[in-house]
């Protein structure tokens, strides 16, 4: 009966907005599309049928409302954007296939310290690093195990401290993961979703590159990582606690490793290079100077975008020979589990942007909310941050930050303010699920050990999403000052 209702709520709600739009006057392709909206996202947030699912209700509805027709509604489900997606996921499966990432996680682990405290920081670090390449999901997934290993030595530990260090140890984990995923435009689907949903929304404006968003994201990632860190070293790890402990099991299966082999070797050239493209692809401007990226070098530098670079390591994937005789480095068998419900979920996005912007929604949206003009900006930022981060904690990022981008593109009309502006704190605050075990896969991964109760969860998710709101708050208004 609850799923019943679950999924007439979409519908009836589609509907409901569609008959006061209507009373009001707003012609049937704005009401359709505005129908569309509410009956997708209620199905995104309530899970009435898997959200892969609901991401194709616009082939449906747009058609038949007549806002566009099937072949424009399709279109944006093959957007540039989803190819930067596969892209940097066939290269994170490559990295996975060969175990580049337990290696870099020991050895990260093993020269950082042999403390409680100094292994918080090892595993802290390694799982940031990783998940800027690698989803937060893939990175929770392959060091949990390390990490119950470390603590299934409970002898180690005082009794009443190890259970502190344990949560310190879970907590860090999925917290760096989530973290991690914000410093790169590859690093969590979100970051993708708004830069499909930018350089759609504003096709006249420059689009957000690799570069762009790494010299925003990667600073503010990198300081709430310090201070996710002493929040949890202070909490968790007092001095009393924080004695040497044995490594043996991270320093025994880091020399099992042995040295990079060939397939290694060939997967971090190919990654390396890809990186290097990413960041030198794009013209950079600091002050009167402008450092013109490599893209220049080519007949029209406009075709070439982050996803070109990201279809280009994936085919060199394909195509390098691996210490297997008559095989490749990446073979189709290891890309078969692609995300097939993300994908989806972006060309949903899309084609609601196009759809909004082409039946008049934006507009329509624009002009109701100017009401808000004349409202500091410092208190916008506040309200965006913390809007997106509470649907976050109930509904996945990604289409937490799907329903809020058109929000708050007519939000940047009303209030005379670049949608940059807003967008990208959004983005960023849809990361920012840490109080609930359902509201991050990795906060579902570390929760399902049992060692952490879920009032310690939420109280220290709770601390730290007011942290991470008030820090993207102020650094987002200083920004938007230079």
């Amino acid at each position: 009966m609850q799923r019943i209702l679950k999924i007439a709520s979409g519908p009836v709600c589609g509907v409901l907005v569609y008959i006061w739009l209507s009373h009001q006057g707003a012609k049937h392709e704005l009401s359709i599309t505005a129908l569309t909206a509410a009956w997708m996202a209620l199905w995104w947030v309530t899970e009435a049928i898997d959200i892969g699912a609901a991401s194709l209700l616009p082939l449906v509805l747009f058609p038949l409302g007549g806002v566009m027709d099937m072949s424009e509604a399709s279109y944006p489900y093959f957007d540039q954007t989803i190819f930067l997606f596969v892209g940097g996921f066939m290269m994170a499966y490559a990295m996975e296939k060969f175990g580049l990432h337990i290696r870099m996680a020991y050895f990260i682990i093993l020269h950082t310290g042999s403390k409680p405290s100094r292994v918080l920081l090892g595993i802290m670090i390694s799982t940031f690093l990783l998940s800027m390449w690698i989803s937060n999901t893939a990175t929770t997934m392959m060091l949990i195990s390390a990490v119950s290993a470390l603590l299934y030595h409970e002898h180690l530990f005082h009794k009443q401290g190890y259970k502190k260090i344990a949560v310190a140890f879970l907590l860090g984990l999925a917290y760096a993961a989530s973290i991690g995923g914000m410093g790169t435009l590859i690093g969590t689907p979100p970051n993708m979703a708004f830069a499909g949903f930018y350089s759609n929304m504003y096709p006249d404006k420059e689009p957000i590159n690799f570069m762009q968003w790494s010299v925003i994201a990667f600073p503010f990632s990198l300081f709430l990582l310090a201070l996710t860190y002493i929040l949890l070293r202070f909490y968790y790890i007092p001095k009393r606690f924080d004695h040497r402990f044995d490594l043996t099991f991270i320093r025994d299966a880091y020399q099992q490793l042995g040295r990079l082999n060939v397939n290694e070797k060939r997967v971090l050239i190919v990654f390396f290079c890809t990186i290097i493209l990413w960041f030198t692809r794009g013209n950079l401007t600091v002050g009167r100077f402008v450092f013109y990226g490599w893209c220049n070098l080519f007949p029209n530098a406009l075709f070439i975008k982050d996803s070109t670079v990201a279809i280009l390591a994936a085919l060199s994937l394909f195509m390098i020979p691996s210490s297997e005789k008559g095989k490749n480095i990446l073979e189709w068998n290891d890309v078969v589990k692609l995300p097939l419900r993300i994908i989806l979920l972006f060309g949903s996005g899309f084609t609601l942007a196009e759809g909004f912007e082409r039946s008049g929604l934006a507009v329509y949206m624009a002009q109701q909310l100017t009401v808000m003009e004349g409202t500091h900006l410092l208190l916008i930022l506040l309200c965006v941050a913390l809007i997106v981060t509470f649907i976050s904690e109930f509904a996945s990022n990604i289409a937490s930050i799907q329903l809020m981008l058109p929000v708050l593109a007519a939000l940047s009309v009303s209030l005379h303010v670049e949608p940059i502006v807003l967008m990208i704190p959004a983005t960023l605050a849809a990361s920012f699920g840490y109080m609930l075990p359902v509201a991050t896969a990795a906060n579902t991964i570390v929760y399902s050990t049992g060692k952490i109760p879920v009032r310690s969860m939420i109280r220290t998710g709770l601390i730290l999403n007011i942290i991470a709101i008030g820090l993207l708050t102020v650094y987002m208004y200083i920004l938007s000052l230079l």
